[in-house]
Order: structure tokens, then C-alpha cells, then sequence
């Protein structure tokens, strides 16, 4: 039997959505261990003065196995 758990993760890019993503999968990965699956939660864009997308965010959930 194995289990799993579900962590939140918030990555931010000036590029894109895909960006953001992957940014924040491959930092988790670095720490998380049998990564399975992520769903997006939320996307979000921070706006500059002249109302310009300056910042893409993704929240999101990662779920992993755990080992013994």
C-alpha cells in the first residue's frame, strides 16, 4: 500500500503560465520526492502602472508518494 500527500506551491514568472509551472515543478522536484501528479489551483498576472503584465503566478498542488 502506498500513500501520498498533497503540498501547495506558488511559482512566479515574468514570461508565461508554462513558465511559471515548470519553474515551480523543478524546484519542487529538487526537494520532493516521487512526484506524481500537479493541479493548477490558480493563475494569477501582476499588472505595472501602465496595466502591462509584469509577473505571471500559478498555484498549485503537487501530489508525491511517500517512501519508508
Amino acid at each position: 500500500m502506498s500513500v501520498a500527500r498533497v503540498t501547495e506551491i506558488k511559482s512566479t514568472s515574468a514570461k508565461s503560465f508554462d513558465d511559471a509551472i515548470r519553474t515551480g515543478l523543478a524546484r519542487a522536484n529538487k526537494k520532493l520526492q516521487n512526484m506524481k501528479s500537479a493541479w493548477i489551483e490558480n493563475q494569477e498576472v501582476m499588472l505595472d502602472d501602465a496595466g502591462h503584465i509584469c509577473e505571471y503566478r500559478v498555484q498549485m498542488k503537487v501530489t508525491f508518494v511517500l517512501t519508508d
